[in-house]
Parts: C-alpha cells; structure tokens; sequence
C-alpha cells in the first residue's frame, strides 16, 4: 500500500519479564525463563521444565471479575493489549480501529481443568468454561473495555499464529477498513495433555533444555505469554503526534503444502515465504540486519530454517539469532514478542544472542549470535514464525526516519 504501517503500540507477557522495558532488559541479560514447573503437578508428566511467567499475580493487572471470567492465555493478551494501547496513546473509540487476536492453542489448559473439575465427585462445570476456552475471548474483552467496534478477528494457524496476525492486522489496513489495529497473542499450554502428546511426538526435549541451533539440541521447551502491536496508518499517527517505533516495512504468509508436523527438509517452505517477504518489502536480502529466528531448538526445525536462511541469503552473513533460549517456546505469542525484539534491536543498535546454545551444529550454517548480544546498527529486521500444517510467517520491520 503507497501509506506506511507504523508501530505506535508494543505490550508484553514472558516468562522472563513483564513490561516491555523487563522484556528487553532480561533477553539482554541472557535470562533464561525456563525453571521447573510450578503451576500444575508436574511429577507424573515425562517433562517437569517450562518456561512459565514469573512473579505473576492477576489482582496487579485485572479486576475480580476479569480473573474469574479469563483464562490465562487471555490474561496474559489481554494484559499485554493493555500495554501497547496506554503506550500507544490511541483513541480506541473512534470507530475506525480493529483487533486481531492470535492463539495457537486457545483454551486447551481451560478444558483439561474443567474436565478434571467434571470428572470429580462434585461434577461441577462452571458456566464461564465456555467463554474461558474460547480463542477470542481476550478480542472481546479489549473490545469492550476499550470501546473498540471496528473488525475483530482470532488467528489460529499453530505456531505462526502472532506472525499471521500480524499479517491479517495489515490486510485490514491495506484495505482501509481501518486506520489502526490492536494485534495480540497470548497462549498457556502447560498442561498434561499437551505436554505428553508433545512428548510421545518426539518434539520436547527430554532434559527441558532449549538449545536452538546447538549440536546437542533434542526438542523445545514448552512456554506461555502474551505480546501486543499497535499497527497504524503513519498519517494518522502524524496527525495525533504519536511515538512511532518503528514500521511494519513488509510480511508474508504462506503453506508448506509438505506434511502436519514435519518442515520440508530443505527449508524450500520457509525459504520462499522469506522471499515473499522481501519482496514485498522491495528490499533485497542484503538489506536485512538481523533475523529473529524461529529456531525452537528441534533437530529437523532448525536445520530447515538453517538452510532456508542460506537459500534466502546465499554468501551474505546476516546475523541471526533466537529467543527461544530465553523464553521457550511461547508459541503463539512468540511471533509477536519477537517481532517487537526486532523493533527494539532496530532502535538500540543491540542485537539479542541465543541463549542455550552453547556449540553450534555445523550443520546449521548461519552467522549465530551466541554469548552476549552484538552491537549493530541496523535499519531493517526479519522474524520468522513457523508452524504445524506448514504454516509460515515472515514479518520485516524498519526504523522510522
């Protein structure tokens, strides 16, 4: 579109850090958010490690009300939605502004507590498991406190779900039918049932460990959270003399069309969904400063995207790192809290390093970041989110001039 789509708005929820200045402040750091698990009984599961938020209390953040009727995939949205908006200074209530909400799990930890709940003596179903289990439930109720009436849409596409909402935020945009957008994500899966079919698929790491791009890595580690982006047409940004920081330069969404849970060994998928993306953008591969890598730390995941990345890039060294050390693998919030990791690397001139790796699979030939972050000043950043069913999102950022 001949407009420019610029962030004025950015939340966020983590297992190291609420609060995007604690966000960015532990990732430089090199905390690692990933601990034994605390909010459930863990000691019957295979995997007794995730990456849970730390330090988290709801009456800090939400009303009574609001923690009885949310569950916490939704708390950890909506509370991250709150942020950007306040950041954003944005007058929801204008008519012309919209929500997209992206979860790739939902309320899956709503239902395993209301079937243990049913399975009791009592059978007791509470008449809020309904609203609670639902992906759009956080939408709704940014919508409604905010007075939000433009378009509100959920994003379910696995683990590329924060990156495609914020490819479904633009499509709005590009369409006018609005002039900004709240995009959020949030997502809680520590719980049994996902856990263990995790585990027997192979796709967890069996010492709890995330170690992406490590030559000993052995699966992810589950995380939780919640991010938000303020999207918004640069004019009316202008016109309300807004902070802006940083533009959404370019994105791309596409299917692997390969198999549900697997990448294409070559990374040919993730590949041409990056060149989408660039062209797109109308930048060329040379352009990008740094790659937020999907990088969960499986075998077959960061190989692909490793040679995806070579495909894309060929002899130019860009730097590339991922989070997922830090945060584990938060998954459809991950798109959006790496993608505003980008923004703040654009606007620092520091680059995050991969925490957990600690000797890098040759194999995975790309010019890691690992140890401490790296000084750079960069003008454009990639982030890469992929998902199961072939799901890929790229999403390229610039700074603002």
């Amino acid at each position: 579109m001949a407009e420019k789509i610029v962030i004025t708005g950015m939340g966020a929820v983590s297992p190291i850090g609420i609060g995007i200045k604690s966000f960015w402040e532990a990732l430089l750091r090199g905390e690692c958010g990933i601990a034994e698990i605390k909010g459930i009984d863990a000691s019957s599961l295979p995997i007794t490690r995730a990456a849970e938020v730390k330090n988290y209390d709801p009456k800090d953040y939400l009303t009574t009300r609001q923690i009885s009727d949310l569950d916490l995939f939704t708390q950890f949205a909506y509370i991250a939605a709150c942020e950007a908006i306040r950041s954003s200074g944005l007058d929801t209530r204008s008519g012309r502004v919209g929500i997209v909400m992206g979860t790739a799990i939902g309320g899956m930890t709503a239902t395993w507590r209301e079937h243990e709940e049913f399975l009791s003596a009592e059978k007791q179903v509470s008449p809020r498991f309904v609203t609670r289990s639902l992906g759009n439930t956080a939408a709704a109720y940014i919508s409604m406190d905010y007075g939000i009436t433009g378009p509100s849409l959920t994003v379910s596409t696995a683990c590329s779900s924060g990156g495609d909402a914020i490819v479904t935020g633009y499509l709005l945009l590009a369409a006018d039918m609005v002039d900004a957008v709240v995009v959020m994500a949030g997502d809680s899966a520590i719980n049994p049932l996902f856990i263990d079919s995790l585990y027997k698929a192979k796709a967890l790491s069996k010492n709890g460990d995330s170690r992406p791009f490590d030559i000993m890595r052995d699966g992810f580690v589950v995380g939780e959270g919640g991010g938000a982006i303020v999207l918004e047409k640069e004019s009316q940004a202008l016109a309300r003399s807004a902070e802006i920081f940083g533009v959404l330069v370019g994105c791309a969404t596409a299917s692997e069309a390969y198999h549900p849970v697997s990448p294409s060994p070559d990374g040919s998928g993730a590949a041409e969904c990056m060149r989408r993306a660039l062209r797109h953008a109308e930048l060329l591969p040379t352009e990008i400063g740094y790659i937020n890598a999907h990088g969960t730390s499986t075998p077959k995941g960061d190989l692909a995207e490793s040679k995806a990345i070579c495909s894309v890039f060929g002899g130019y060294r860009v730097p590339v790192s991922s989070t997922k050390g830090s945060t584990g693998h938060m998954m459809g919030p991950g798109g959006v809290l790496e993608v505003i990791a980008c923004i703040m690397a654009i606007n620092t001139g520091i680059l995050p390093h991969t925490v957990g790796c600690k000797e890098k699979d040759p194999e995975c030939d790309i010019n890691l970041i690992t140890g401490a972050p790296q000084k750079k000043e960069i003008r454009y950043a990639m982030s890469n989110a992929f998902g199961f069913g072939g799901q890929n999102s790229c999403i390229i950022v610039g700074r603002y001039k």
